[in-house]
């Protein structure tokens, strides 16, 4: 006989894996901020620049030069780079920031 699926306790998973993954996602978001120095800017301005940033998102020529300087800072060739410490060498890939692209 088969064995009968118990559909609440799989979406009771689900919502709790959907829960864990955006806790990790803020989490990693902050320790983004820290590690940038963005943690210095108000918060006004702070949205101020990620709205102007979202605007030119469009012109692909901008998200490839923001790709690349992404990638040098979290390989510690950025121009902020000797603002962390050597206890933290390796940016956010400690925490996986960088391993959730698509």
């Amino acid at each position: 006989m088969r064995k009968v699926r118990d559909y609440d306790a799989e979406l009771r998973a689900l919502g709790d894996k959907a829960r864990t993954l955006k806790a990790k996602k803020v989490q990693q978001l902050g320790e983004l901020v820290t590690s940038t120095g963005a943690d210095a800017l108000d918060a006004d301005v702070l949205t101020g620049a990620l709205l102007h940033i979202v605007a030119e998102a469009q012109v692909e020529g901008n998200r490839e030069a923001w790709r690349s300087d992404g990638a040098a800072f979290f390989q510690g060739r950025g121009r902020k780079a000797g603002r962390r410490t050597s206890s933290n060498a390796q940016g956010g890939n400690q925490t996986g920031t960088g391993e959730a692209q698509g």
